[in-house]
């Protein structure tokens, strides 16, 4: 089992920054990968990012390359996911997910673990 602590959200202007973070707990990460996904009212479950992390490997949805970069502190079991330049279509509740595995470009469905996600709302 695979425990995940989401926390950093919050309301922002648009232009505005924010740094969520995704605590891990329970079993060790080597062998995992860690994504961020973000679901807006009425929309599916979508993907933001993602890290392998043993490997580093990361993925990124095109809507959010070059503003969002997505890091891990092993130390801290943590991975993090900064939000720079955040649009108002940024807006949803951003959760993270683990999986077995170094493939980075899985989707939701193929995560077993989340956490209770946290909201992100960027005012016009």
């Amino acid at each position: 089992q695979v425990q995940l602590v989401e926390s950093g959200g919050g309301l922002v202007p648009a232009g505005g920054s924010l740094r969520l973070s995704c605590a891990a707990s329970g079993r060790t990460l080597s062998s995992y990968t860690i994504g961020w996904f973000r679901q807006a009212p009425g929309k599916e479950r979508e993907s933001v990012a993602a890290v392998s992390w043993s490997a580093g490997n990361t993925y990124y949805a095109d809507s959010v390359k070059g503003r969002f970069t997505i890091s891990r502190d092993n130390a801290k079991n943590t991975v993090f996911l900064q939000m720079n330049s955040l649009k108002p279509e940024d807006t949803a509740v951003y959760y993270c997910a683990a999986r077995s595995g170094i493939n980075v470009g899985y989707g939701a469905r193929n995560y077993a673990y989340w956490g209770q996600g946290t909201q992100v709302t960027v005012s016009a």
